[in-house]
């Protein structure tokens, strides 16, 4: 077996190896699925492992912009991980996985993320568990008493607001130091923009995707940079009530609409996790935001045997809400250690207690204080991938 880059002659066997391993789309989805995929093809961002003539693993990195306390880094999104059924339990998943480790890093992205249909194999390569996707379910009725504070713009959109919408989503993130949603390209935009199925609507500072779902309100994505259009767009998703009871809604875990509510005593929310992995230590700190009163100087040791251009001695610094990392070879005394997934948790907020219980973190302890204070974050995202 051999690992090469799939193309675009590849998709009829790539498809197959989607639907035996996640079942079929119809016949809508596959068209729209086929779209989303060819230019990852035609960029040598899909990986396939192939015995002769038969294609027995794939995988695909998206693309993607992943913000990290309000600070935009290029990121590797891992999907579509297939192995076929016939091929499982032979090494293959790891054999694949540990290619795009290093295909992430030849596309410049410092950090990688992935949804786990199971995670024993991810975390052997050190992607860790990070954050969630949260789907709320609120009464409809709730939503439409939400008031306006003041009369918003509302119009419809569409594939051309692709740009508009990506400069939205950038703001916002930014404004909020938002840590772990993230955003695709112009082109996808386009794609997911001209879904018939699907209700849009674009405000100055905010857009919302919704759509009808057997009686039922799917929100897929609402964002709103101010109060006025948060109110707006909410109450006007709520306005359907007198047909839909419910609304299901991909949110933030602190979003707006949770206070903006008038009763909130119980609610249900299921959460998808996803895993975070560092792939270029310096550049991944480099590239992320940190809390502007928060300072940092500490020397760790970091192993990480699947990338060991990450491991060794690092002098960690932040200051004015940015961070370096930087060799630090030959420190004396000995010095916290973090393993792989250690660091990966480390960089998306788990906190310092936590990696001390579940062994991802050892050694000295005088930089727990700081480490925790610096990599603050509550993780989540949006986006399903």
């Amino acid at each position: 077996m051999q690992i090469r880059e799939l193309t675009v002659d590849d998709i009829d066997a790539v498809y197959d190896n989607r639907r035996r391993a996640f079942g079929p789309l119809s016949e809508g989805d596959a068209e729209t699925w086929r779209e989303l995929v060819l230019p990852a093809l035609a960029a040598g961002r899909y990986l396939g492992v192939v015995d002769g003539s038969r294609l027995v693993a794939t995988s695909r990195i998206n693309d993607l912009t992943q913000w990290w306390h309000g600070r935009p880094i290029s990121m590797g999104g891992v999907a579509s991980v297939t192995v076929a059924p016939e091929d499982r339990g032979r090494g293959v998943g790891r054999m694949i996985m540990s290619a795009v480790l290093d295909r992430c890093a030849e596309l410049g992205h410092p950090v990688s993320a992935l949804y786990p249909a199971t995670t024993h194999l991810y975390r052997s390569l050190g992607w860790e568990h990070a954050g969630a996707m949260h789907r709320i379910t609120l009464r409809a009725e709730a939503l439409r008493t939400i008031r306006s504070t003041e009369r918003v713009e509302v119009r419809r959109m569409g594939p051309g607001d692709a740009a508009e919408v990506i400069a939205i989503i950038g703001r916002i993130h930014g404004a909020s130091r938002a840590s772990g949603p993230v955003c695709w390209d112009e082109e996808a935009w386009r794609l997911w923009l001209a879904d018939e199925k699907d209700f849009l609507y674009l405000a100055d500072d905010g857009f919302v995707v919704y759509r009808w779902d057997d009686g039922d309100i799917e929100v897929e994505t609402l964002m709103a940079g101010s109060e006025a259009t948060a109110r707006a767009l909410w109450s006007m998703v709520g306005s359907s009530s007198s047909i839909a009871e419910s609304v299901h809604a991909i949110v933030a875990p602190d979003d707006p609409v949770l206070w903006l509510i008038g009763e909130r005593s119980k609610e249900q929310v299921k959460q998808t996790r996803w895993m975070l992995r560092v792939v270029d230590l310096p550049a991944a700190v480099a590239g992320r935001g940190f809390p502007a009163g928060v300072a940092l100087d500490a020397v760790v040791r970091v192993d990480d045997p699947q990338r060991p251009g990450n491991s060794g001695l690092w002098h960690l610094s932040a200051a004015d809400g940015t961070g370096a990392a930087k060799p630090a070879e030959g420190y004396p005394g000995d010095v916290p250690v973090l393993t792989a997934g250690g660091l990966s948790a480390l960089y998306a907020g788990v906190p310092v207690a936590t990696l001390r219980l579940t062994g991802l973190l050892s050694g000295p302890a005088d930089a727990d204080e700081a480490l925790g204070a610096a990599f603050h974050a509550r993780p989540y995202m949006l986006d399903y991938f």
